[in-house]
């Protein structure tokens, strides 16, 4: 399988993601958001873990209780607050700020060569995101900070399991049932403490968490981690911003959203940064006189002497 193809398996994830919005807010009962974080991620794991028969072991154990709460347990909990205490707008566009965040950490936690390019396309990403989708700048201090912790803690989750990879002989089914399983784990308390069940499920809304889980939680999360192993970790993070932009794609087909002239830019800048990001620019090609120069110091000289030979002629 070439990179093309990789990049587009992993892609899925985070455009399955820009759907969760609208079958929140139009399949599911309305006021129980961790309730549905929760249903996306402990079934599916446990059930991911079933289907693969593998169990941590070792260092592993911990490792995917960290992975699982900041990929998923702490994330997800994060992302609601920053969502109730902000306009749609903002809070995605906090949350496209994750690119920026792993630009930076692989150059801390995993010692790789500081990227300008993929930086300044992560920028040019958030600005995109921001044209698509930010229409208030109404602020609100809890909802900003959730929104940059969210995206730094999705940061740390990619950047460690780009540096932890996965152990010998484990699929990538069993790393994301390991990290659901936890991460559920971590929200099943909060969930009961803060929400609890709701007291009306209908048929549409057991449609509703079964795509979350199967194919927001479980599918998704397997291509992503795949993806993590194979990709470089800040190529992978940018690929994040399909997520608010399938979110505004299906707000204006489904619900009559609109999406004006500002917007259609905001699509075409973030597209364009997810593409770029995908590639290594390529290195400066040396001059052929000064690679001649290295290889030889006096390369010249039968040019010099001959000028100046014409010069005392």
């Amino acid at each position: 399988m070439n990179r093309l193809q990789i990049t587009l398996l992993t892609a899925i994830a985070p455009a399955v993601w820009g759907t969760t919005y609208i079958v929140t807010t139009e399949l599911l009962p309305a006021g129980h958001p961790l309730f549905a974080s929760l249903v996306r991620a402990l079934p599916v794991g446990l059930l991911a873990i079933a289907l693969t028969r593998v169990l941590p072991t070792g260092a592993w154990w911990w490792k995917s209780a960290v992975l699982g709460v900041l990929n998923i347990g702490a994330f997800f909990p994060l992302l609601f607050i920053a969502a109730y205490h902000l306009p749609g707008g903002v809070a995605a566009t906090l949350g496209a700020a994750q690119p920026l965040v792993v630009a930076i950490l692989v150059v801390a936690i995993l010692h790789e060569r500081f990227s300008a390019w993929r930086l300044s396309w992560g920028i040019a990403g958030v600005i995109g995101v921001a044209l698509v989708v930010l229409r208030s700048t109404q602020l609100d201090t809890v909802g900003v900070i959730a929104g940059l912790l969210s995206a730094v803690s999705m940061g740390f989750g990619v950047t460690l399991t780009k540096k932890w990879g996965r152990a010998a002989g484990v699929p990538a089914m069993g790393l994301a049932g390991w990290q659901l399983t936890t991460g559920g784990l971590f929200l099943l308390p909060i969930t009961l403490i803060f929400e609890g069940v709701p007291a009306n499920t209908d048929t549409t809304a057991l449609a509703g968490y079964a795509w979350l889980g199967l194919i927001g939680g479980l599918l998704t999360y397997t291509l992503w981690f795949s993806g993590i192993g194979r990709l470089p970790a800040a190529s992978v993070a940018v690929l994040g911003l399909l997520s608010p932009l399938v979110a505004a794609t299906l707000g204006a087909f489904l619900l009559g959203e609109d999406l004006g002239v500002v917007q259609m830019a905001g699509f075409a800048l973030a597209l364009t940064a997810i593409v770029a990001s995908q590639l290594s620019p390529r290195p400066k090609q040396p001059n052929t006189t000064d690679l001649a120069k290295t290889i030889d110091p006096d390369v010249n000289e039968p040019a010099m002497s001959a000028a100046q030979t014409r010069r005392t002629s």
